[in-house]
């Protein structure tokens, strides 16, 4: 049975089932991999330097490490709690919904659940900037099921 969405969006939703369907069989260190794209790309589409905020960076630095063995689940839950904090504080809405998107995908080696959440938040994002353009929406849920696909290679849960 698909997953549902945790956060309002609007979403074409026979791709986000093929997307939940795949997220389903694909390995926690490949959904951090895609994850953390999504994140990337969401920057990029917001045109949001992410390079320059520290607590992402690093937060997609230990979610790397995370992903090689050579940091715990703590140091990667506490980075992604920094994230999100800055999200707390954030009044521009779509600088918060960006990093959001990042504060989950760094999550995702804790849970594999927030790759899912991150790509949800990456659709409300891209809702903001094209005022809910559905097909530009559903892009972007083309892109994620293309960049799962490529990371995945449909390698499947240990």
């Amino acid at each position: 049975m698909p997953s549902k969405a945790k956060i309002k969006i609007l979403d074409p939703d026979p791709l986000r089932t093929v997307i939940d369907q795949l997220y389903q069989k694909t390995n926690q260190v490949d959904l951090a991999k895609w994850s953390l794209s999504i994140a990337k790309h969401v920057f990029t589409l917001a045109k949001i330097d992410y390079r320059l905020i520290r607590s992402v960076i690093e937060g997609f630095q230990i979610n790397e490490l995370w992903q090689l063995g050579e940091v715990s689940v703590h140091h990667l839950r506490q980075s992604a709690f920094k994230i999100h904090k800055l999200a707390r504080e954030c009044e521009n809405e779509m600088h918060q919904t960006a990093l959001r998107v990042a504060g989950h995908a760094v999550a995702s080696g804790h849970m594999a659940e927030h790759a899912l959440i991150a790509a949800d938040y990456a659709i409300k994002a891209v809702g903001i900037l094209t005022s809910n353009n559905l097909a530009a929406i559903t892009r972007e849920r083309e892109w994620q099921l293309n960049e799962l696909k490529r990371i995945s290679q449909h390698m499947t849960k240990d």
